[in-house]
């Protein structure tokens, strides 16, 4: 398995990391529903096993709950693979989220405390949409880095203009923005930037939040628990819901030539583009880690590349 170089930093990442979003569980606003802590635990230590050196997660996921059972799965762990965590988005006692980009050095203690390390790997800006204190916010964590609170820092969701300005203050080591076959809106200024820069890429929902996975289905959607964000998105919904779901079974066809599911050559076709370094990709059980591992190693061929770009073509 090749492992590729973040960025500027010294860490090398497998081309797979562990996506800690549904881990945080239920009961706040972007929720994936209920979820065990246990079942996450034993799917961090599976996807550590098979040799995923990195995880993933936001002091937001769960509102705290994420970073917390993170923690709890390294500490047990003799393998400890890099940890990287997100801020400016805060809540309170009420459980209601606010951001802000004011509050870094408040949260990046208490990020810290739950992930029971003395440094944050990678440290990224989750949202720029208190785009006004963008500067002040790049300049604290560079800060931070100085004072070896965290060892690196990026950005998550940056356009290249807001990218832009933080270069100007201190190097970005790596960009976190949505990318699938669902969502390629980045391949047209932003990965550019980020390979002409030398700025990493870790891509999240390469599935789209499960979409391509190959599972899914209508009835499926249809008893998605009431506090899964899914619910709501546009994607989840007609008319774009079937035409989907079209995408995944086409994806089955390619992935049965490998042995492999819809959602593994979804992750493959990202892992293709050579602006992507790795991609985030969530677990909730050690047999949902395990099926998706395959994606480290399958390299889709050009003429497969060729094939779903035609599909996708013919099916907009």
């Amino acid at each position: 398995m090749k492992l590729k170089q973040l960025g500027t930093s010294d860490m090398w990442l497998t081309p797979v990391g562990f996506g800690a979003w549904a881990v945080g569980g239920g009961d706040w606003a972007y929720s994936w529903g209920p979820q065990d802590d246990n079942a996450s635990i034993a799917a961090i230590h599976k996807a550590i096993h098979l040799g995923v050196n990195w995880i993933d997660t936001a002091a937001i996921y769960g509102l705290g709950h994420s970073e917390e059972v993170v923690g709890k799965a390294v500490k047990e762990s003799s393998v400890k693979p890099f940890l990287f965590t997100k801020c400016g988005m805060v809540w309170n006692q009420q459980r209601e989220i606010r951001r802000t980009l004011l509050e870094i050095r408040h949260e990046v203690e208490q990020s810290l405390r739950r992930l029971q390390v003395e440094a944050i790997d990678l440290y990224q800006i989750h949202w720029p949409v208190e785009d006004r204190d963008i500067e002040e916010a790049w300049g604290v964590l560079a800060d931070l880095k100085h004072e070896g609170k965290v060892r690196h820092i990026g950005v998550s969701n940056f356009s290249v203009a807001q990218m832009e300005r933080c270069m100007a203050i201190a190097p970005i080591v790596s960009l976190q923005p949505p990318y699938s076959l669902l969502n390629r809106a980045v391949e047209a200024e932003i990965l550019p930037y980020c390979m002409e820069c030398s700025i990493g890429v870790i891509n999240y929902s390469p599935q789209h939040s499960g979409l391509l996975t190959g599972a899914m289905t209508k009835e499926r959607v249809a008893n998605l628990p009431p506090d899964d964000f899914r619910r709501n998105a546009a994607n989840y919904q007609e008319p774009l819901l079937s035409r989907n779901l079209a995408v995944a079974d086409f994806l089955k066809k390619i992935g049965a030539r490998h042995g492999v599911s819809a959602g593994v050559v979804a992750i493959a076709w990202t892992l293709a583009n050579p602006a992507i370094t790795a991609a985030i990709v969530g677990g909730r059980s050690p047999e949902q880690v395990e099926g998706v591992w395959p994606a480290a190693r399958l390299r889709l061929s050009a003429a497969e590349m060729n094939e779903i770009q035609a599909f996708m073509d013919s099916n907009r």
